[in-house]
């Protein structure tokens, strides 16, 4: 099929030049427009998407080339872009930065070209004039195909914006504008990039001090025809349907300690056929009733545990279900909260659950083993069979004194390789989180999972 998608690649030179303050204050600013506005992030990050829904006030993504191929990746950009005036896509790291430093395989270029999206560059301002222009010209002639066709400045003042102007359109890009800094709009930052949008004190106000800076002084009305200009975009729509019959039930963990997971991944499971049911081991003292699997994504359960140790209901409760057969299914901080105890950097002891035999703690550093690698598993499991694999991406700063043995983990063009997480017919539980779209049967055999669970639990009643 074919279709028009107004879009956009919103890139910049490398992390940190402020791609997530100026797509956050794009957003808001059309929005307030009257649009209809969907958003990307390119990449495994969870925290940008969380960002983009506390803002859009609905399902943002992640597109990722090395997770799915370009087609597939197609087909998941317009699943969200449909019937919107326009999408868009933040870039990851800089523009080329691709899955080693000198490929720019799985970079925002690639994901540009796959999804025939127009980049808009982000330059930060700060400290430089002419040198800005040195560095538009470099990215630009870097690939013949860049198809960079925006400019928006970073920490930039107007007098500054408008001597640069008519350097930056001589070469054939749109001076789109540039946006001020403010410490009214500011975003703080922490050991795992931006804190979540649910920590930032007075987020909606400083959203809508950006958005309205960003109304002020980009070229809004540019930026849209621009987007628009994009060609039509060839794709096989997603033909997906439920594997079961009976609507299992997932439990799925949502709150301030738990909140990373992929929303394709949510998606998908619902297409295939269950239910989801989100509660919270802060708050709740139990499962949803109706569970038939559980679901523990990431998030910073090293910041709650004294609170979580504190529910000892919901600790016990998980912990019975999982000696009952649940389906269950932990990643990374999920992981860590099955384990018999999580120390703090502080030297503080916190019990968990106690589903697994292990126990780990907090360092000040990035563990060795993190970044974007294929699962394969070593042994069958509630997920997939022996020799199955799916993409997958681990960052974590905990470390386990058994991290599991049931999958390998290998990195792109097989650097390197470890042994990875526990799995049995009930339980997959580990430090990386997976991509389901990446090997769609890891998703079907949860549901089906579920469905069986579902059917054993009313066999029991009677």
């Amino acid at each position: 099929m074919t279709g028009d998608f107004p879009r956009l690649m919103i890139a910049a030179t490398r992390s940190g030049e402020g791609k997530t303050t100026v797509v956050c204050g794009l957003l808001g600013a059309l929005l307030a427009r009257g649009l209809k506005v969907a958003s990307f992030k390119c990449g495994p990050d969870f925290i940008d998407p969380l960002f983009h829904r506390e803002i859009i006030g609905a399902k943002s993504g992640n597109l990722d080339l090395f997770f799915t191929d370009p087609e597939r990746t197609k087909s998941l950009f317009v699943q969200k872009a449909a019937g919107q005036d326009i999408s868009v896509i933040e870039g990851v790291m800089g523009y080329y930065d691709g899955l080693s430093g000198v490929s720019d395989e799985a970079s925002s270029y690639r994901l540009a070209q796959a999804l025939g999206a127009p980049a808009v560059l982000v330059l930060n301002a700060r400290g430089a004039s002419l040198s800005l222009l040195a560095t538009l010209d470099g990215f630009r002639g870097f690939r013949p195909d860049a198809n960079i066709r925006g400019l928006i400045l970073n920490q930039c003042s107007k007098s500054q914006f408008e001597l640069l102007r008519p350097e930056i359109e001589r070469r054939g890009i749109r001076a789109l504008g540039y946006l001020a800094k403010d410490a009214a709009y500011g975003l703080e930052s922490r050991h795992l990039g931006l804190v979540t949008a649910a920590e930032v004190q007075g987020l909606r106000e400083k959203m809508r001090a950006l958005a309205d800076a960003i109304g002020q002084t980009v070229d809004l009305d540019g930026l849209i025809e621009l987007a628009r200009q994009a060609q039509p975009l060839e794709y096989a729509p997603l033909e997906l349907t439920p594997i079961v019959q009976n609507r299992p039930c997932i439990a799925v963990a949502r709150d301030r300690a738990f909140c990373f997971y992929y929303a394709e991944n949510l998606e998908l499971l619902r297409a295939l056929g269950a239910e989801l049911r989100f509660f919270s081991p802060l708050a709740d003292s139990a499962l949803p009733e109706e569970a038939d699997a559980l679901y523990l994504g990431g998030g910073y359960p090293e910041l709650y545990t004294e609170q979580l140790e504190a529910n000892r209901a919901m600790r016990v409760c998980i912990r019975k279900a999982a000696e009952a057969g649940m389906p269950l299914v932990a990643e990374c901080g999920g992981f860590m909260y099955l384990q018999n105890a999580i120390t703090d950097k502080a030297g503080e002891r916190r019990e968990m659950c106690g589903v697994i035999d292990t126990e780990c703690r907090l360092t000040d550093r990035l563990g060795t083993r993190f970044g974007y690698i294929t699962l394969r598993a070593l042994v069958p499991g509630l997920l997939c069979g022996a020799g199955e694999q799916i993409g997958a991406h681990e960052f974590h700063y905990s470390e386990s004194d058994d991290c599991g043995a049931s999958f390998e983990a290998v990195k792109p063009g097989g650097r390197r390789k470890w042994d990875c997480a526990y799995t049995n017919r009930n339980l997959y539980a580990g430090y990386p989180h997976m991509y389901f779209y990446s090997n769609i049967r890891f998703a079907e055999n949860l549901v089906s999972a579920a469905s069986q669970y579902k059917e054993r639990r009313k066999c029991r009643k009677f």
